[in-house]
């Protein structure tokens, strides 16, 4: 089955038409993409040469020697140089070659289907011709037919009467004549239809049998050898563009032999045989012999180096030291037991993991945590048995007297004097002493009479925060002090918060590792005690009447911003100790944050203790406002980690109102961002626009809606809407803007229509020009340029508003897709390049002109943004509305320029419009 035989019928020649002209722009798309390829793979072999400069930065060096890794990474980098290479010859191949051979082969197709084409419309036109000659010949044939009837007719008559009356000979002749005449021409009729016919007959059967299949079987042919051409290209291309072909396989396999050599058991094992030192022992200091000759040994409680002293002298120190040092290991012996217990869990969930078959990743995690883990109980047991030494000299030395704690000095001291007799009678009880876990490594303690007695005398102080303002008289009193306890997470110490807007958790810079948590000093009475307390815990979830009391009386202060997000937090931050606190939500719980400037920016949430009580790292205080205050004054660190330090409070931009001063009068509209409301100023009475930000969009979006409110409030011309404010003390924000009382101008267009003159509608446009102008000087890029975000106030004013595209720049780039483009209305080079400049609001401003003077029309009615667009590129611009002067469209046309660089700028449009105006008057 082949052309020849299948294809002769009409539709069947239109079929095979259709499918060369597929084929051609196939091959098209084809050559189009060839060249492109080909340009990018050329751009990705400069881009890897270019990758060569680094490899200088990567030489081998002698503290590499002998790593695998080292290798691999060389091996890796040298292989680029390589690629590039092979990438450069085989586009060089593709360009130089295969591109030549698709090219010949789109022209040899062109041909193939003209000479086709051609040759069947000559084949059919000839048969054509010859059914025309027949038809031509038959309808000769029936002229002949009848014209010899008339003269038989009149030749019968004569012959029958040849002596009719009235007849002569004459008239008989020219009967005669006329017969023979009519015979003949019917004898060479019938032969020119007889011939005809068979002329037909014989190139109709060549045309079915002969003529069409040869040209049909020709053209098979001669398209199966151009795709046989196909095939060859295409395999070319598929072959030049391979990098799982043999010369790349090479290049990868030996990097995959270098990767497969990395083993971490012997990556290190030159390294340590070439840098091995034999360990260091210990030593430990010893006491100066020299202190111990220069005291009276003669005393009778003389100096010993291995013993401490205990006299009447140093028993208040000794109560106060031991005290200090059983809140230490106790403390230590809690947060250790909370480390064993974190490893055993973590040790049992890595061997789950590894019979789970769980990936490599989530194992190095796990382990990770183990060694982490382990080292911390390392750590914490050797403070355990440092803190454990100390209880134990002071038992020991205490153990060694006995009945009367002797004097430390034989002087006679005034009754003023501190001076304590004890009876060590009293130490004789066989209790023992248990300051912590009594399962510790380090065996039994020692007794508890002995810390009962040190204790009894005295009774132990609260230890108080240093005073705030307003809370001085509290830094003296007495109270009751309970155990300092606390639970830190379990695998890290530390505390997490999550991120804002919903995100993964993040590690904020006040969440302290529980090593860190035994390094901060606690102020008692005025006096550094050098205790280092665990923090208190967080309260995981407060109420929303504890909520409302953090933001309570915050509003008053300069340095609280309400909602105010990161990013416009970050603008405001500028110099090292620069702060603000704002608001935040999470899942509908309200969290007060402090901001810094401190080496980048910081961001501490205020956490809040059981008794509902507001702190850092440091002492905690009934409201923020007393912990800033705090925080600022004594000069310390919010976090040990951070270092960061409160210096300077960065106040509220005049701009900021608060929440409260707004009234929502009615809804006026409705927004991409939210609802767009007419209000009142609570104390001065004036109506304003009011836009709002739902408080359920992600920061991102509130960037960009505040952005609007960021740049307007930098203007101040009559033909942009006055900026009044931002409200961002609480949910919802809102920019507060002078009310237009004429609304949209599309709409007022629409609903005026006849009723606005030609001088009316170019003073419109003249307003519109006056207010961009102004902008363009400001290097502000409107991008929404159009009469549905322009207003009409009052006299007809035209104002300019809905910044909420704007950019102040000179050029701006846009990267993140054309979604909420106004393509009708957008420059051609910025949907075709994302560049945008003032000249592109020049475009925007001839559409906006059409749209006045068409009285609020639709830019390129009927048409697609496809299709606009399609015509824009190919020349097409949109006719003169209805009664615009002549002057007026000349100036549409300019803006209109495919070239930006024709285009005017607004100062020279505003010109142009003057003069038109005095003209009109």
């Amino acid at each position: 089955m082949g052309f020849s035989s299948s294809l002769q019928g009409k539709s069947s020649h239109e079929a095979l038409l259709q499918r060369q002209d597929a084929e051609l722009k196939l091959l098209e798309n084809l050559k189009r993409w060839l060249v492109l390829r080909i340009k990018c793979d050329r751009d990705y072999a400069s881009a890897l040469v270019s990758l060569s400069s680094i490899t200088s930065k990567f030489e081998k060096t002698e503290e590499l020697s002998g790593s695998l890794l080292s290798l691999a990474v060389h091996t890796a980098i040298e292989n680029s140089e390589t690629i590039a290479s092979l990438l450069k010859q085989n586009a060089d191949f593709l360009s130089n070659i295969t591109l030549e051979k698709l090219n010949a082969l789109l022209n040899d197709k062109r041909n193939t289907r003209k000479f086709y084409q051609e040759e069947y419309n000559r084949l059919v036109a000839e048969s054509t011709a010859l059914q025309e000659s027949v038809h031509r010949a038959k309808i000769e044939y029936e002229k002949s037919v009848d014209g010899y009837k008339v003269c038989y007719t009149k030749y019968e008559e004569l012959t029958s009467n040849p002596k009719s009356k009235g007849s002569s000979k004459k008239s008989e002749e020219v009967i005669k004549e006329k017969f023979q005449r009519a015979v003949k021409r019917l004898h060479i009729a019938h032969n020119d239809y007889v011939l005809n016919l068979l002329e037909s007959a014989d190139y109709e059967r060549d045309f079915r049998t002969v003529l069409l299949p040869g040209l049909l079987e020709f053209q098979q042919v001669v398209q199966e050898d151009i795709l046989h051409q196909c095939h060859t290209v295409i395999e070319e291309i598929s072959q030049y563009s391979d990098f799982s072909s043999e010369p790349f396989k090479l290049l990868f396999n030996m990097l995959q032999a270098r990767v497969n050599e990395i083993n971490p058991e012997s990556e290190f094992k030159e390294f340590i045989e070439k840098n091995k030192s034999a360990p260091i022992a210990a030593q430990p200091p010893i006491f100066d012999a020299k202190l111990s000759a220069l005291q009276d040994n003669n005393h009778s409680n003389p100096l010993r180096p291995d013993r401490v002293a205990v006299d009447d002298l140093t028993l208040e120190a000794l109560k106060q030291k031991l005290r200090l040092l059983e809140q230490r290991l106790s403390s230590v012996q809690n947060e250790l037991a909370l480390k064993q217990t974190a490893l055993h869990k973590l040790e049992a969930e890595l061997m789950a993991l590894k019979k789970e078959g769980s990936s490599e990743k989530e194992l190095s995690n796990i382990r990770r945590q183990i060694e982490g883990c382990r080292r911390q109980v390392g750590e914490f047991r050797c403070l355990e048995q440092k803190w454990q030494r100390q209880v134990d000299t002071i038992g020991e030395a205490v153990t060694a007297l006995s009945g009367q704690v002797p004097s430390g000095c034989e002087l006679h001291l005034s009754s003023e004097s501190v001076s304590t007799s004890v009876s060590l009678d009293e130490l004789n009880t066989p209790s023992l002493m248990t300051t912590g876990n009594n399962n510790t490594s380090l065996g039994k303690r020692r007794g508890q009479s002995l810390v009962d007695i040190l204790k009894r005398p005295f009774s132990r102080k609260s230890m108080t925060p240093p005073a705030s303002p307003g809370s001085k008289l509290k830094a003296n009193q007495e109270t009751k002090e309970e155990p300092i306890t606390t639970k830190m997470d379990e695998a890290t110490g530390a505390q997490f918060v999550p991120q804002e807007g919903g995100a993964a958790p993040e590690f904020e810079e006040n969440a302290v590792p529980s090593l860190n948590i035994l390094a901060t000093p606690v102020v008692e009475n005025g006096q550094n005690l050098d205790i280092f307390p665990l923090p208190l815990p967080p309260t995981p979830n407060t109420s929303p009447n504890a909520n409302a009391k953090i933001a309570a009386g915050l509003s008053e202060k300069e340095w609280f911003h309400g909602v105010l997000p990161r990013e416009e937090v970050v603008r405001l931050l500028v110099n090292d100790g620069d702060f603000l606190v704002r608001e935040t939500m999470r899942h509908e719980e309200r969290q007060v944050v402090l901001s810094v400037a401190w080496a980048g920016h910081k961001h501490f949430i205020v956490q809040t203790t059981a008794e509902g009580l507001y702190r850092f790292e440091g002492p905690a205080f009934p409201t923020v406002q007393e912990l800033i205050a705090h925080q600022q004054e004594c000069g310390l660190p919010v976090t040990t980690k951070s270092g960061a330090i409160l210096k300077r409070s960065v106040p509220r931009e005049t701009w900021e109102l608060n929440n409260d001063d707004v009234e929502l009068v009615e809804k006026i509209g409705s927004g991409n961002f939210g609802d767009v409301y007419r209000a009142r100023l609570r104390h001065t009475g004036v109506l304003a626009a009011v836009k709002t930000c739902r408080h359920t969009l992600p920061d991102e979006q509130k960037k960009k809606f505040l952005q609007e409110g960021r740049i307007l409030k930098q203007y101040e011309h009559p033909n942009v809407v006055r900026f009044i404010g931002i409200c961002v003390q609480k949910q919802p924000i809102m920019i507060v803007m002078e009310l237009v009382p004429g609304g949209s101008l599309l709409n007022y267009l629409r609903q005026k229509n006849v009723q606005l003159t030609t001088k009316q509608l170019m003073a419109m446009c003249v307003d519109v020009a006056a207010g961009m102008a102004y902008l363009e000087s400001r290097n502000c890029i409107h991008r929404d340029l159009a009469v549905r975000n322009c207003l009409v106030g009052e006299n007809n004013v035209v104002k300019i508003s809905d910044f909420g595209m704007s950019r102040e720049e000179q050029e701006y780039i846009v990267s993140d897709g054309m979604k909420q483009i106004p393509i009708k209305w957008t420059a051609p080079e910025a949907l075709n390049y994302g560049k945008y400049t003032s000249l592109c609001d020049v475009w925007s401003f001839g559409v906006l002109s059409w749209e006045v003077f068409s009285r609020g029309g639709t830019p390129y009615s009927g048409l697609s943004n496809t299709r606009s667009r399609q015509m824009i590129s190919a020349g097409y611009r949109m006719p003169a509305p209805e009664g615009t002067p002549d002057e007026m469209y000349r100036l549409m046309r300019r803006c209109w320029e495919y070239e930006p660089e024709r285009r005017p700028h607004f100062d020279e449009i505003c010109g142009l419009l003057d003069e038109m105006m005095k003209e009109m008057s």
